[in-house]
């Protein structure tokens, strides 16, 4: 591969290639097919989820020479340009290095012209929350009646930084996280386009690692990679994944299940140092836990039927699990560990916090008063 990121090199380039966002990219092709343009928009969601790709496809779109188009046609000069980022009439401006009252006025000078090469003059605004009280003051007008043929496309991961003065005068569309399932169909895509084998295993972790970002994925993606020959066989395997990534493996969840169910204080605190000794990413490590109990919790209470989404060996798995341990020993965990995640990640000790939730969870049945969970004989489930 040249030296281009991933993200770089498959980001989208219609409304159709973009991941998940179905409603924003329907009314934005909407409104560049039908022409009935804004003057302001507000694209507001976490990072990596498509906001600026967006903006500047809507900005080809607008600009294209076939439009008004439901898509731009990417052939013609002017989307080549844009793509390119050397169309004059396509503004794309950083809110964090540009955010003072000066830059907002020489932005206001600039946009008293009329689009000299396309249909419309685009400014778009890049994490426009970074922008100064001052600043946002001098835009104020400009957004509620730019010149003919102005648009402003505002991208923010951080909407309640805006003045509600600001807010009211933008069409406002947030951005969900997208699904892990989208995120997965996108990388599978990306790594057939690139001819490199790889295991689905290996694709969830990366899917499940990115949180809702595509942005991300792609970045890990490339992590993974790196190490790839540049000829010859290779496949994408999970354990490459993990070992490149830090991620706990399927085995280290087996391990700590196993000593809860034992109340084996020895083996936990041998998974702990294991555990950091690979450099496990703690954050991913305990986002994994939350939804390990949680699947044992709708498990326990709703069936198998809840679960749909998972692959059948992991329900397997969550069976046998879930056979060894009560109902409220399950969710007692669960909330253990959903209070004490933040807690752990901005501990000046992680690893020894860690360290207590996991003995905690193993010694469970032992702190809780006995009423209210009861150790049976060996053999029958914890906290009945």
């Amino acid at each position: 591969m040249a030296n281009i990121s991933l993200a770089a090199k498959y980001r989208p380039q219609t409304f159709a290639e973009v991941v998940g966002q179905d409603t924003v990219k329907k009314v934005l092709s909407l409104a560049s097919l039908q022409d009935k343009v804004a003057p302001a928009y507000l694209l507001s969601g976490t990072r990596g989820v498509g906001k600026t790709t967006l903006a500047r496809i809507f900005a080809k779109a607008l600009n294209c020479v076939n439009a008004p188009t439901a898509e731009p046609c990417n052939e013609c000069e002017h989307c080549k340009r844009i793509t390119q980022g050397a169309f004059v009439d396509v503004v794309e401006i950083d809110g964090a290095s540009n955010r003072g009252i000066d830059d907002v006025r020489r932005l206001r000078e600039s946009i008293g012209y009329s689009p000299l090469e396309g249909r419309y003059k685009v400014i778009i605004i890049d994490e426009a929350h970074m922008l100064t009280k001052e600043a946002f003051n001098a835009l104020l007008k400009t957004l509620e009646e730019p010149p003919r043929g102005v648009v402003f496309i505002l991208a923010t991961t951080e909407q309640h930084k805006f003045p509600i003065t600001i807010l009211s005068r933008c069409q406002l569309y947030i951005f969900k996280q997208v699904s892990e399932q989208s995120i997965e169909a996108h990388l599978s895509r990306v790594l057939s386009a690139e001819k490199i084998a790889f295991e689905e295993d290996a694709v969830s972790l990366i899917a499940r690692r990115a949180m809702g970002s595509v942005r991300d994925s792609m970045s890990l993606l490339g992590q993974c990679l790196a190490l790839s020959p540049e000829h010859g066989d290779f496949t994408l395997e999970a354990k490459i994944v993990r070992q490149t990534l830090g991620l706990a493996g399927v085995e280290v969840m087996d391990r700590l299940m196993q000593a809860i169910q034992n109340q084996d204080v020895a083996k936990t605190t041998m998974l702990v140092r294991d555990i950091l000794a690979e450099g496990v990413d703690i954050g991913f490590f305990l986002g994994e836990l939350v939804r390990l109990f949680r699947n044992l919790f709708v498990l326990k209470e709703a069936g198998e039927k809840c679960l749909s989404e998972l692959p059948l060996r992991e329900v397997v798995r969550l069976q046998e699990n879930a056979s060894y341990f009560s109902t409220a020993f399950i969710h007692a965990a669960w909330q253990m560990i959903l209070e004490n995640q933040r807690r752990i990640l901005q501990s000046y000790e992680p690893a020894a916090a860690l360290e207590l939730l996991l003995l905690n969870i193993t010694l469970l049945p032992r702190l809780l008063p006995l009423e209210n969970l009861v150790i049976k004989e060996k053999g029958e489930k914890l906290g009945e």
